[in-house]
């Protein structure tokens, strides 16, 4: 029988590495399959989904069995989980294999044994120490909760200098990034959660340290708080940042509460990544006329991933047009977009540029959010677009109407069908639309047969109407005939392209 080299079952277990159940299967094969399975299920053990981690009582067993005589005498003496501590060896050396830490899944695991914190702080420092000692080279840190010094341990050095990514959250005391900095100086990827209101330094001089960070993200997640000028913690790490702008190429922040003074800071940095292939702002990013004319002069020739919420439309339309041609993704919430909350006249003008703008600039686009007020010329300009954008595959559509008249509603959102069946290109598969996209029964049953044999499609609505009676009917009789792939009610709350923004962290 043909025999799989070690080499290529590696590299076929690879490309399960984020599927646990079928990585466990592949244990079960032979020894052969076994032993380079493990490697692999192993490398980042504490951040499989799905997994219960607090009843995987045989991780407890496996971490207690590194430990010394007289620390599994003080595990049998306190009874936690005394039957785990017989166990005199292991199969393998497993935390060799390991490359991360998850410290909340490490503390659920611990719990296991026991619930007092005397007995789980001693049982955790125990399992860093072996750890440090064990683990060639730590890839990955989850450090949130985190009440171990880990650097301090003997082989820490050794370890954490090969740290690329980390997330981590404000809670933790400055003192304890300023020991990280000694080592871990070459991350690629730092991800902070910011819980208060007060700046931490060491996380300012952890950034300072950096050679070679590739990829920021910045989370504030506290809320009915504000800062005091003393207390700003975006200031400085937005100056930490604009050192970083050589390397920098994936940025995503989301600031609950900026003043003026943080908002023009972060406007005059912004123009500085300039090798930005993702940036994602989530927050409010309103600019006066003087800030726009600015912000229409950066350049972002290597973007191809671009999501800003809260926004008037011409900010996007500026980044599109001085973008290099190379965007993929335009990801943004458009029942979020300002224009005429903020009484713009011109709102049906600045959809007709986006468009334009998007069609002249963005031919490589594959997911695109859009907002169309239903006139003779925003329809015109969308199907040369479709013509145009040939690797087009989801749209998330918006039609600006809010005259309250259904009958327009219907035939706007017919003629909107019609257009998609003309010149929708080859690979398109989802539509996400709005609840004022209206459709009769009729209508949708004629786009379904004009699409039948095509690639399947995805429907996403906000609208209820479709998910009851003879909708309900139609569209599993299509699901039937492969026509529809997937039909999905969603809430207002997620009705944008989260899947495709979750997927970059």
């Amino acid at each position: 029988m043909f025999k799989l080299s070690k080499d290529i079952l590696f590299l076929i277990f690879e490309e399960l590495q984020d599927d646990s159940k079928s990585l466990f299967s592949c244990l079960m094969v032979n020894r052969f399959w076994c032993e380079t399975a493990v490697q692999v299920l192993w490398r980042d053990p504490w951040s499989y989904s799905g997994i219960n981690y607090r009843n995987k009582s045989y991780l407890f067993v496996i971490i207690t069995s590194y430990f010394f005589n007289n620390i599994k005498k003080f595990i049998t003496e306190e009874s936690i989980q005394s039957s785990t501590v017989l166990v005199k060896f292991t199969l393998f050396d497993y935390l060799s294999f390991c490359r991360s830490i998850s410290v909340n899944t490490i503390n659920c695991i611990i719990f296991i044994g026991s619930t007092l914190a005397y007995n789980q702080f001693i049982i955790q420092q125990e399992f860093y120490y072996f750890f440090m000692k064990k683990c060639p080279e730590l890839k990955y840190l989850n450090m949130k909760s985190i009440k171990h010094q880990i650097f301090y341990f003997p082989e820490a050095k050794n370890c954490l200098e090969s740290l690329c990514e980390l997330e981590c959250d404000t809670s933790i005391d400055s003192t304890y990034f300023y020991g990280l900095s000694r080592f871990c100086q070459r991350i690629q990827k730092l991800v902070i959660i910011n819980i208060n209101t007060k700046l931490n330094n060491g996380i300012v001089k952890l950034i300072e340290v950096q050679k070679s960070l590739k990829r920021f993200g910045w989370r504030d997640d506290f809320y009915d708080e504000f800062f005091t000028n003393d207390d700003d913690p975006y200031e400085q790490i937005l100056l930490a940042l604009e050192k970083k702008a050589e390397s920098l190429n994936y940025l995503r922040l989301s600031f609950h509460y900026v003043e003026n003074y943080e908002h023009t800071l972060l406007l005059e940095i912004l123009p500085k990544f300039y090798k930005l292939k993702i940036l994602i702002i989530e927050d409010y990013l309103l600019l006066n006329e003087e800030q726009l004319e600015k912000f229409k002069m950066q350049v972002y020739p290597e973007l191809e991933i671009l999501s800003i919420e809260y926004n008037r439309l011409n900010t996007v339309t500026s980044i599109i047009e001085n973008s290099g041609g190379r965007l993929k993704k335009i990801l943004f919430k458009p029942y979020n977009i300002t224009d005429f909350e903020l009484g713009d006249d011109n709102f049906n003008e600045n959809y007709l540029n986006f468009i334009r703008k998007v069609n002249e600039n963005c031919p490589l686009i594959e997911y695109l959010s859009i907002l169309i007020s239903p006139t003779k010329e925003i329809f015109s300009e969308f199907e040369k677009l479709l013509k145009r954008c040939q690797n087009l595959k989801s749209l998330l559509v918006i039609l600006d109407n809010y005259d309250d008249n259904y009958e327009d509603d219907l035939k706007d959102g017919g003629e909107l069908l019609k257009i998609l069946v003309r010149s929708a290109p080859t690979n398109f598969k989802e539509i996400r639309f709005g609840s004022e996209f209206k459709f009769s029964l009729e209508m949708l049953e004629e786009f379904l047969e004009n699409w039948r044999g095509r690639s399947e499609l995805s429907l996403f609505t906000i609208d209820p109407i479709y998910i009851s009676g003879d909708y309900t009917k139609l569209i599993n009789k299509y699901k039937i005939d492969k026509v529809i792939k997937d039909f999905k009610y969603l809430s207002n709350k997620y009705y944008r392209f989260d899947y495709c923004i979750d997927d970059l962290d």
